[in-house]
């Protein structure tokens, strides 16, 4: 069990854990490749084993979530496409009812993404989560991404952040891992990413389908 009267500060990841990845999952593997291939007068299933490619090539860098750089690599305007889709950005149904009850308890509430900014921004004001947070910081603030253990020393020593009163959720066991590494205390794995998806399973961390499971016990 988890002693809430403990814990101080909550970081949330964004993509999966507060928000439905469905929207990312349509957009990067669907919509891109459609888009490209019509640009480049090729088959769509062309256009997805070359794009699937170059993604896999940045995996776990900052280019993977740096909408300028696939923009460039791409010849496609990805903000713009990004805002074509946005009626299908929505957080988990359970989301804000989290994020009040967090509220209601005086946490700090900080939001971090690997997210690009200008991405967050899009997702955030399609929502309306931003008011929930205390701070909203991108692995592009802190120059890497969250799967290394420099943006979790970089993050704590710019915020302040006190190792053993905080607690991290996010969907990716990998960032977990790192963040543990790094000496955060609580670390938890939401299970269920996508509405479309499956859920994950850990040996590893805590792990949640969604987030009553916490909200039973604040």
């Amino acid at each position: 069990m988890i002693d809430f009267d403990k814990i101080d500060i909550i970081l949330l990841d964004m993509d999966g854990t507060i928000l439905d990845k469905y929207y990312d999952d349509y957009f990067w593997e669907s919509y891109v490749p459609e888009k490209f291939a019509q640009k480049n007068q090729i088959s769509t299933e062309e256009a997805k084993k070359f794009l699937f490619s170059m993604y896999k090539a940045e995996e776990g860098t900052l280019n993977w979530t740096d909408i300028d750089f696939w923009s460039q690599k791409t010849g496609l305007d990805i903000l713009a496409l990004k805002e074509e889709l946005k009626e299908l950005i929505k957080p988990h149904p359970d989301s804000q009812e989290f994020l009040e009850k967090l509220t209601q308890k005086s946490k700090k509430i900080y939001l971090v993404t690997n997210a690009h900014n200008k991405v967050m921004e899009l997702k955030l004001n399609k929502t309306g989560l931003h008011k929930y947070f205390h701070l909203c910081i991108t692995s592009f603030d802190l120059g890497f991404p969250k799967e290394n253990i420099n943006f979790w020393e970089k993050l704590k020593i710019l915020y302040g952040i006190k190792e053993e009163g905080t607690l991290f959720i996010d969907d990716t066991e990998e960032i977990l891992h790192t963040a543990w590494l790094s000496g955060i205390r609580y670390p938890i794995l939401r299970a269920i990413s996508s509405s479309k998806g499956k859920a994950k399973k850990s040996d590893k961390f805590l792990t949640i389908k969604d987030f009553s499971e916490i909200i039973s016990i604040l």
